[in-house]
């Protein structure tokens, strides 16, 4: 049998200029890409999917508002321009910080150079049942199965007899009153009141349930108070069963158990709870910091906590990174803001390297904060303690989200859909394109069996 590096090769070729390996297309990776000066440097981008993909609004695909195409866009297309850059579809299994090596299935790459900019993955903080049946919503592969799942509860709704299998099946609990979290819900309520009704008219759509569970003690709990408290009681005007102070302690793919004794029959559980740094292997727990790499003022990863000793070829940046910085005690908000504007920081950094200047170390603006509910719900945190809600909210929402998609296209598809949905109350993309990567097709005898004895 032939040896892995026989077959593939990562194939890079060689240069003269010192070799920079990014790992990760999200925001931080794709800002930093576009901002470096590639005359000065040979460019790799490593990542295991070929496309850059806009997460804030992948709830908008598993709820049928969204194709994915104009979220995601080609990594390809947006090293095009960049002269000496290569882009290769690979997942790094591990890093060799002394020996500035890292190796893939493809085989190894040298560097000269390194930034990780791999984000973060699901934190089912060590529940493995919760894992193995919840939904996350981090990539276009979960919303694609989500929205698939969706629609399918309904289908099988229609072919079920017994009541309470069909109310089991129309219920939604979603874990995690963040951002997403809350938009996720805003998104049911509006499928529940809009679209749904219209699709299955012999269906009691009206008792679908939507529950929201959050841990703390309110609503948007990194946002303020009052954007908070506005956006709980949109949720509570538009029918979502809303329960704080609570943890979420199993799941079995029929009864969601909580801290509080409550248990919930359903057959979706979306886990919008929380997120950790996506580590690549090779560092030492001395480089770590509560599951994220620690790195200093100027992203150069700490190889040593204790005495703060830092790589000199060695960054990392956006949600994989933890940060200390002198407003946020606890580390930097896991915003796309902070990736963005550390991509943009370290490419300085790095084309002042090139010319042999001192690095300026990064300081974080704030550019607020926002969360949509639904049509004309929606709340903003911005600069100069300005609370927003309402349709001024959620059209500075609409906003911001078309300035930030990658390209022209995706900036039009996305502006049309969002129209059309607008205007005619509809979401035309209920498609169930492949099935539920979580449940059968179809309802099996087992599962009404265990369900009718849940």
């Amino acid at each position: 049998m032939k040896n892995t590096n026989d077959i593939f090769s990562v194939n890079i070729p060689d240069s003269n200029k010192p070799r920079l390996v990014i790992i990760g297309g999200g925001f931080g990776g794709i800002r930093l890409l576009r901002r470096l000066n590639s005359d000065k440097f040979q460019v790799v981008l490593l990542d295991r999917y070929n496309y850059h993909t806009f997460q804030p609004l992948l709830y908008q695909v598993a709820t049928a508002g969204l194709e994915p195409d104009s979220i995601a866009g080609p990594l390809r297309k947006v090293i095009k321009q960049k002269p000496d850059t290569y882009f290769r579809m690979l997942k790094v299994n591990r890093i060799d910080p002394e020996n500035k090596v890292l190796e893939t299935v493809a085989g190894n790459l040298s560097f000269d150079y390194l930034v990780v900019a791999t984000g973060a993955q699901i934190n089912y903080f060590g529940n493995k049942n919760i894992a193995k049946h919840a939904f996350p919503l981090k990539q276009v592969t979960h919303a694609l199965d989500l929205r698939s799942h969706i629609f399918q509860q309904f289908e099988k709704s229609e072919i079920l007899t017994n009541p309470k299998d069909k109310e089991r099946l129309m219920t939604f609990v979603v874990v995690g009153a963040g951002p997403t979290g809350v938009e996720v819900c805003g998104a049911l309520a509006e499928l529940k009141n809009n679209v749904l009704p219209k699709d299955y008219p012999q269906l009691n759509v009206g008792s679908m349930q939507i529950h929201l569970i959050e841990g703390q003690d309110r609503v948007l709990p990194a946002m303020s108070e009052q954007s908070g408290k506005r956006a709980y009681n949109y949720l509570k005007k538009m029918g979502v069963n809303i329960s704080l102070n609570t943890l979420t302690d199993d799941y079995d793919r029929i009864v969601v158990k909580l801290s509080n004794g409550q248990e919930i029959r359903t057959g979706t559980l979306i886990w919008a709870a929380g997120v950790k740094g996506n580590l690549v292997d090779g560092f030492d727990e001395k480089s770590i910091h509560k599951g994220q790499l620690l790195v200093n003022e100027t992203n150069h990863i700490i190889k040593d906590k204790d005495t703060n000793e830092a790589y000199n070829h060695l960054f990392a940046i956006g949600d994989v990174m933890h940060m200390l910085h002198e407003d946020y005690p606890t580390g930097l908000p896991g915003l796309a803001q902070v990736a963005i504007q550390q991509g943009e920081q370290l490419a300085e950094n790095l084309n002042r390297l090139s010319d042999n200047k001192p690095f300026k170390p990064f300081q974080y603006t704030n550019k607020g904060a926002l969360a949509t509910i639904g049509r004309n719900k929606a709340v903003a945190d911005l600069p100069g303690n300005i609370k927003l809600s309402g349709i001024v909210g959620w059209m500075i929402w609409m906003l911001v989200h078309l300035l930030f998609l990658i390209g022209f296209r995706s900036k039009a598809v996305v502006f049309a859909n969002w129209s059309w949905n607008y205007l005619t109350y509809d979401r035309g993309i209920r498609l169930i394109l492949r099935p539920s990567s979580k449940k059968k097709d179809l309802v099996s005898k087992e599962m009404i069996e265990a369900m009718n004895e849940k």
